[in-house]
């Protein structure tokens, strides 16, 4: 059991740069396996959901070399999916993505059921939908999906049953191995999104509308191709950072932000009275996607008085909302937060209560923060969800005194070497291996 222990209330300074995407390199993955050819993939942060990734493509007989950030993936004349490492599949909820990414490849197969964060009823019904419109026959079981893509054929138009980020990334894979136009409505133009589709282009696959809710995707009924692509940085990760230097009221840098996924964040957090700066605007190394370094500038914050709640792009984005849980408590006034899109997600908000945090749990979806308050050392475990583990980690970090955080394989998830970056800018932060250490 991995923990966190952390001398909270330091300031941070310098800079910190902001690593590629997890649910980009995730769903990229995934639609690699449409390819014959190699597929080397740059920019891949080194955590945990790759690492699970790793041991699933590995099982079903893809061959991975990996060197530091770089990924390269040789597929196999045969996908042997019978082989599948059932229990790393079971520790990503994108592994389901391989649903989508085998319709080609295998008449007959079994995907794990999906898992990943625990956030509540996380239906995959919209997935489903959406393959089944190519004439794939799913039958859902207990422990997973059975599938048949016998029948598979194109499919004209596609309308997501839910306008979700991993939903448009399965009808896009599909899509892209099918030779006839598919319009996809209802989708998600989010930043794995966009990402997905820039890869699929090098691929040869004609995609129009990227970046809208409707797209036109031309496939290929073979794709064979040898190539190279640099995934996007992570606004995610941005937004973490962001969020611990306003509740530790320091002064940063963040190098290498993805800007248009983080412009309504940024506006919402003017508003409340934070002052950044940008001191420099270029072109991701996929020459697709903005970035700039923003500096973080200590301010003095008032709460909203409209409500946050996530939305898809361009939106709040759904996993920066809970960055606002600590940031709301250091702002003046009650802010009403609206985590919609999870069951169970905003009944972890009130975690931030063991650190001195004065939340109110209105319902399922919706919290009330108070503030300013002046957060407190404790110890903890993380919840089993990624960002509502992050934001305790944020919220420590801005702590005066010894915090510890233990079980944080959720936080490893999706965060690549954290506390050596974070001693880097300053923190007082150390990672351990064994509770008995504590």
């Amino acid at each position: 059991m991995k923990y966190f222990k952390i001398n909270g209330g330091q300031k941070l300074s310098g800079k910190i740069t902001v690593n590629g995407s997890k649910n980009a390199t995730v769903a990229i993955f995934a639609a690699a396996m449409i390819n014959k050819g190699k597929t080397t993939l740059k920019n891949v942060p080194q955590i945990e959901e790759v690492n699970r990734w790793i041991e699933v493509l590995e099982s079903i007989g893809v061959k991975v070399e990996r060197e530091e950030k770089t990924v390269t993936l040789t597929p196999p004349a045969k996908i042997q999916i019978e082989n599948i490492n059932k229990e790393s599949a079971q520790k990503t909820r994108s592994a389901i993505m391989l649903i989508a990414s085998l319709v080609t490849k295998s008449k007959e197969y079994f995907i794990p059921q999906a898992g990943g964060c625990k956030l509540g009823e996380r239906t995959v019904r919209p997935h489903l939908f959406a393959i089944e419109k190519f004439g794939i026959k799913i039958d859902t079981q207990d422990c997973g999906f059975k599938v048949d893509s016998s029948g598979f054929k194109p499919a004209k138009k596609v309308v997501l049953y839910e306008s979700g980020d991993t939903v448009t990334e399965s009808a896009l894979i599909v899509a892209a191995q099918s030779p006839e136009k598919t319009i996809i409505k209802m989708a998600t133009a989010n930043y794995m999104v966009q990402d997905v589709c820039f890869f699929l282009e090098k691929l040869g696959i004609e995609i129009k509308g990227i970046g809208t809710s409707t797209l036109e995707v031309i496939g290929k009924k073979e794709i064979n191709e040898d190539v190279v692509y640099e995934i996007s940085e992570d606004p995610i990760e941005a937004m973490f950072f962001i969020s611990t230097a306003i509740v530790t009221k320091s002064n940063l840098i963040i190098e290498r932000c993805p800007i248009e996924f983080l412009e309504l964040e940024l506006l919402k957090l003017e508003k409340m009275g934070q002052q950044y700066k940008i001191l420099k605007e270029y072109y991701a190394k996929n020459e697709k996607t903005n970035l700039v370094d923003l500096e973080i500038i200590p301010s003095k914050l008032i709460a909203l008085e409209d409500k946050l709640h996530g939305l898809p792009f361009p939106g709040i984005n759904m996993d920066n909302l809970p960055f606002f849980v600590p940031i709301a408590s250091l702002a003046q006034g009650r802010t009403l937060i609206h985590d919609w899109a999870f069951e169970n997600r905003a009944i972890y908000f009130q975690d931030l209560n063991r650190l001195g945090a004065k939340i109110s749990l209105l319902d399922a979806h919706r919290v009330y923060v108070e503030g300013p308050i002046e957060f407190k050392s404790a110890e903890m475990m993380s919840p089993p969800a990624l960002r509502p583990a992050a934001i305790i980690l944020v919220a420590m970090l801005g702590a005066p005194g010894e915090s510890i955080l233990k079980d944080v394989y959720s936080i490893n998830r999706g965060y690549e070497n954290l506390e050596a970056r974070l001693k880097s800018i300053g923190a007082d932060i150390e990672l351990g291996d064994d509770e008995g250490d504590l």
